[in-house]
């Protein structure tokens, strides 16, 4: 059956629809911090925990999802992730309080995560060479148009309606995804219907110790997700630090997922002619630089509204161009466990993301702590792509 069921190919809407719901419920949340927190009477740090939470729930969900994919299907597998994530929303609308509202967001996020991890590991499973970064890149370019405009989105739901509406549009939304897929999604995964246990547990453990998928996934990881530092900083530096609007914190942010697009569309024109492995640590290259000069405008003491949004865009920019990349070569690590390796390079994309996020929020300068976070974690990233690069050539010198 499996055989039969491989050679319909998934819609790449769809696969768009499911992977950035997941996102689109941490980013529509950031420009309601403010009014959340005093609805509910908490405080600054409380609502952070928020987003660092359900960063936390998308690294651990996807360590669940790569390995029951593998073992039962896509299919069913994004299916159980879209229904939880449904759940949740109605239970984060309806929360409380603030650690009601913290529980619901972390299951939100373990349901979101399923189309992070499934919507890559289709496209891997119907695409083959370069057209694997193709159409990642093509699936993040589309992606982002739901990200960029969710602070925009966000803040107006939060502004007019109050912040309880957007959990109840991200219900409707969980609801959407899991009829469609019910309705038009086909099984990619190929092989037998299933491995054993120890058989999983083999490939998790083969994978971490394998230096080549650690250097690209713990790279990938620096490179991309460390941008949620900034992002769990914006409001209070934006509104805090250089005392502008609310409502304008979801402009910047949007404009910050505009630079991701940028790259993605840059790495898809680019990716035949220079070679995914150049691209990619350009591209972070990119980004340390873009992190160098954010610093180094904090330390000066002349931060503005776009001197700290021009050097982000810069930094996004690069990483929209090595996410694709570096994940590309990380799920190629082992093309027999494409789901188990999404869903570790996952984990370790979301758990750099909530420790950048949480150190991000460590001093009385959320700007400093958050462009020091920024440039660690890409001097970081390009460190580990070198390594991977150096010890995939010296393996493949020796077959």
């Amino acid at each position: 059956m499996s055989g039969n069921v491989m050679q319909h190919e998934p819609p790449l809407w769809l696969l768009v629809l499911i992977t950035f719901s997941g996102t689109l419920a941490m980013h529509m949340f950031v420009p309601a911090l403010p009014n959340a927190a005093k609805d509910l009477g908490a405080s600054v740090a409380a609502m952070q925990m928020t987003i660092s939470l359900y960063i936390l729930g998308l690294a651990i969900g996807q360590l669940v999802y790569g390995p029951l994919a593998d073992r039962f299907g896509r299919r069913p597998t994004l299916m159980l992730g879209l229904a939880i994530y449904t759940v949740s929303g109605v239970a984060a609308a309806w929360a409380p309080g603030v650690p009601a509202l913290l529980v619901a967001r972390f299951f939100q996020a373990l349901g979101g995560c399923a189309g992070l991890v499934l919507g890559r590991a289709m496209v891997r499973d119907t695409a083959q060479g370069d057209d694997v970064v193709r159409r990642l890149a093509l699936l993040t370019l589309m992606m982002m148009a739901g990200p960029g405009l969710a602070p925009l989105l966000g803040g107006l739901l939060s502004a007019s309606l109050g912040w309880r509406s957007i959990f109840l549009l991200l219900t409707a939304l969980g609801l959407a995804n899991l009829a469609l897929t019910w309705r038009l999604l086909p099984e990619t995964r190929s092989g037998p219907a299933g491995s054993s246990l120890a058989s999983l547990r083999r490939d998790y453990l083969g994978l971490l110790r394998s230096p080549v998928f650690l250097g690209y996934a713990i790279g990938g990881g620096c490179a991309t997700t460390s941008m949620y530092a900034f992002v769990a900083a914006a409001p209070f530096i934006f509104v805090n630090d250089l005392h502008r609007p609310d409502y304008e914190v979801g402009l910047y942010l949007a404009l910050l997922i505009l630079g991701m697009a940028a790259g993605n569309l840059l790495i898809g024109r680019l990716v035949g002619r220079i070679g995914t492995e150049r691209l990619m640590v350009g591209a972070n290259l990119l980004s340390v630089l873009s992190a160098a000069l954010l610093l180094g405008v904090v330390l000066a003491g002349e931060l503005t509204v776009w001197l700290a949004v021009g050097p982000m865009i810069l930094f996004t920019v690069g990483v929209g161009m090595a996410s694709p990349a570096a994940l590309t070569k990380a799920v190629s690590v082992n093309p027999r466990v494409v789901g188990s390796a999404a869903g570790l390079y996952g984990f370790c994309q979301m758990a750099v993301g909530a420790a950048c996020s949480a150190l991000a929020g460590l001093g009385q300068d959320q700007a400093l702590s958050a462009a020091a976070v920024l440039f660690a974690a890409g001097a970081c990233a390009q460190i580990t792509f070198w390594i991977a690069l150096s010890r995939e050539g010296r393996r493949g010198g020796a077959a």
